[in-house]
């Protein structure tokens, strides 16, 4: 990456900041997956090497465990510390009602167990990934490998019934062979346009035999922080039910995080 960050870089750094204020010495961290998480990382690593800060921290994939270790951090399983105070996550899409979809990157069965064995999720996005209704970016689902072609016409047929727009699928791929999940699954991508009842579509997915999981995250995430490039803040809350604006001012190129990537 150039030493010129993009708009939507600099966005995501700035949500990434804002963030870890929440993280304070004696926590165990659930870590995200994916290229605004990984500014998250370097930002708490640095916050460990310069502050002294001390965290357990559990990722959400192997990608994101090497960058964490990669920080000088300490990694550690799910199984090791049991509960989670916080995951700090992004989102491919979020709604008004902090429903989330999350996948893109492949992680989602992960990210969801990791979530859900947190106190509190906050999840840190750029203003884009705000919609008013979800469903434009396509529903990642994690499918096991046996009869996965036979999941696939479950879930199309299933499609027929629900309230959505588009209803075509897709087995994701990498390379040019099927895409595989730190799991050892396979992602089909659900090409909807539109999902008018999040909730029922998530609930009516995880019935199929051979679903792992749905990227629907549904009355999960607590707080939103969204990024905009010039470095104001939005801080949602769904539970105080306030959007709370703030700015942080952006640093010198040379002290930007210009060597993460997706």
């Amino acid at each position: 990456m150039s030493d010129e960050m993009t708009a939507a870089d600099k966005a995501k750094f700035v949500t990434a900041h804002r963030a870890a204020d929440f993280v304070h010495s004696g926590m165990r961290v659930g870590l995200g997956t994916g290229s605004t998480a990984a500014f998250l990382v370097r930002r708490l690593g640095q916050m460990v090497r310069d502050d002294n800060l001390q965290i357990r921290c559990v990722p959400t994939s192997t990608r994101t465990a090497e960058l964490a270790r990669a920080e000088g951090m300490d990694v550690v399983t799910l199984e090791q510390v049991g509960w989670l105070d916080l995951t700090i996550d992004g989102a491919d899409e979020f709604d008004d009602d902090l429903n989330l979809i999350k996948g893109g990157g492949g992680a989602l069965l992960q990210e969801k167990i990791v979530a859900m064995a947190s106190d509190r999720m906050v999840v840190i996005a750029d203003a884009a990934k705000h919609v008013e209704t979800l469903g434009a970016f396509p529903l990642p689902v994690e499918v096991i490998p046996f009869g996965w072609q036979t999941t696939q016409k479950l879930i199309e047929d299933l499609l027929v019934s629900m309230d959505v727009d588009g209803r075509s699928t897709a087995l994701r791929m990498a390379g040019g062979v099927p895409f595989v999940t730190d799991e050892g699954n396979h992602i089909l991508d659900l090409d909807l346009g539109r999902i008018g009842d999040a909730r029922q579509l998530a609930l009516a997915l995880n019935r199929i035999p051979g679903l792992v999981e749905n990227g629907l995250f549904i009355d999960i995430c607590d707080q939103v922080v969204v990024g905009h490039s010039d470095g104001r803040l939005e801080l949602r809350d769904i539970a105080k039910g306030t959007i709370i604006q703030e700015r942080l001012d952006l640093p010198g190129a040379d002290n930007l995080f210009t060597d993460v990537a997706d």
